[in-house]
């Protein structure tokens, strides 16, 4: 399973440098890193893409206290998420 996600930034050097440190945290709950992209018209509106091992676990990798704050801090403006299932 995939999840796909959409964050508007502040800036996205100070976004990534929290979101590179977050990535041995999200390994532990079976969450990794596949593609990252940013918009051809705003660097500062990101997509990426993680590959999940169980979806309750990325539920809680997500719901962890340090998770809204590393959002707060690294400056996270809004945001969504989809999980996806490959269907082809």
């Amino acid at each position: 399973m995939q999840l796909l996600v959409r964050n508007k930034v502040k800036d996205f050097s100070t976004w990534y440098a929290y979101f590179d440190e977050e990535s041995a945290a999200a390994a532990r709950y079976g969450v990794t890193l596949a593609c990252l992209w940013q918009t051809a018209e705003d660097p500062n509106d990101v997509f990426f893409l993680l590959d999940v091992e169980d979806i309750d676990r990325a539920n809680a990798f997500m719901a962890r206290p340090e998770s809204k704050e590393i959002g707060d801090k690294s400056g996270v403006i809004d945001g969504e998420f989809h999980y996806l299932t490959l269907i082809n």
